[in-house]
């Protein structure tokens, strides 16, 4: 692990376009043509390697960024989607089936609960959710049917952090395939390496950076990537979460500044949590000692890049955070919307956002209260200012 350094494995892939252009070609097309019929055939039997079908199946460009997304996470393969629920969904039902279980975090991205919740079921495939930080609760709900350890490395909205070491035995000892939804941490930490058969990210945020492109991954072994991409049986390839080339493309240019931008995400939100909490604001941030995780995720980060970029700060109420949110916006400190990544400060209460899909008294009972504000700190250049604004904003609303 101390020799694996994620952004070099980025720095290190090098492509040239199709007329020595210093980034790699755009495939704009949707299918592809053979030079005889047994290479399409090897194709259709994935038996041709380079070979391109069809682009739902694989595209160059989707390759391009699968290549880098394998070499940032230390796995052998990934494969690229239209989404980050583009690549949760179908790897979650290309593992289960009928009559299987996953144990999975109970905080946890509020799309990805409903899918759990509310929609494999249809298929026989029960869900029991926990809290992954104890993991005498996790090990046990596991019962002979469970198929799935399901996690994210630091949770949505309530930044829980999930021991992935341990995890990871834990699966192992019931034959269990390790999870890990890497959204939040990417570059921060390498799952793979601490032991998760899968990694997961939406795109979407930290990787892509810009608000503008919605996407998704799953980095694993070459076997299970195949699996995915199987013509007769491959949970990609058959419901069809492809990622468009242009996005693709675009997606691999701005995964070559992440190293820069998540060390300043890092440092801005460890500089605000500090101070906020310093001011007797209830502040959640995994860089902070008072974090319940913070001993666990300090040995699981790879240090250059801190404790990522989202926080929490709870406010009291729903009306004073609401409140808070608003004034920000207008003060143009970020803005009030979900997601995170930008390099624009963003905020939502996630309450009744990014977690409304968990019912009240659930969300209760994981602490997920009125007045907390999942902030994603952005890029901002001199944080100190930023800090004052904020803490303006309070002194207004008479919530310091």
């Amino acid at each position: 692990m101390e020799n694996f350094k994620p952004a070099n494995s980025i720095q290190d892939l090098q492509y040239f376009g199709e007329f020595g252009g210093v980034n790699p070609s755009i495939s704009d097309s949707s299918t592809y043509t053979f030079l005889s019929a047994k290479t399409m055939f090897d194709t259709f039997e994935g038996n041709a390697e380079g070979c391109y079908l069809y682009s739902r199946h694989s595209s160059p460009s989707n390759l391009y960024l699968d290549k880098a997304m394998a070499a940032m996470e230390g796995t052998e393969a990934a494969n690229v989607s239209a989404s980050g629920m583009g690549a949760i969904t179908p790897t979650l039902l290309q593992i289960c089936n009928q009559g299987d279980h996953i144990v999975s975090s109970r905080t946890i991205y509020g799309g990805t609960y409903a899918f759990l919740k509310n929609f494999t079921p249809k298929f026989g495939i029960k869900t029991t959710f926990v809290d992954i930080t104890k993991i005498e609760i996790v090990e046990a709900a596991i019962t002979p049917n469970t198929k799935i350890i399901y996690c994210e490395t630091v949770s949505n909205p309530l930044l829980e952090v999930a021991d992935i070491r341990q995890l990871s035995l834990l699966a192992k000892k019931h034959n269990l395939k390790l999870i890990v939804d890497n959204t939040f941490s990417p570059l921060s930490v390498s799952p793979a390496l601490l032991g998760a058969d899968i990694v997961i990210h939406s795109l979407t945020k930290y990787i892509n950076g810009s608000s503008d492109t919605v996407g998704g991954v799953t980095c694993a072994s070459r076997e299970f990537i195949d699996s995915l991409k199987n013509v007769n049986n491959g949970a990609s390839m058959l419901l069809g979460p492809t990622m468009d080339s242009l996005r693709s493309a675009s997606v691999m240019k701005n995964l070559r500044t992440l190293h820069i931008r998540i060390k300043q995400h890092s440092y801005n939100a460890q500089y605000l949590a500090e101070r906020f909490e310093k001011d007797g604001i209830k502040t959640v941030y995994p860089g902070l000692k008072s974090h319940s995780s913070h001993e666990i995720y300090k040995n699981m980060i790879n240090t250059e890049y801190g404790f990522g970029g989202m926080m929490t700060l709870d406010v009291g109420s729903l009306e004073k955070a609401n409140k808070l949110m608003e004034l920000m916006q207008q003060q143009n400190l970020g803005y009030l919307a979900v997601s995170l990544g930008f390099y624009k400060t963003l905020f939502s209460a996630p309450g009744t956002s990014t977690s409304s899909e968990i019912p009240i008294e659930e969300q209760q009972e994981m602490g997920l209260t009125d007045g907390l504000i999942r902030f994603s700190i952005g890029l901002d250049d001199d944080i100190e200012r930023t800090y004052q604004s904020m803490k303006s904003c309070m002194k207004k609303l008479s919530i310091l």
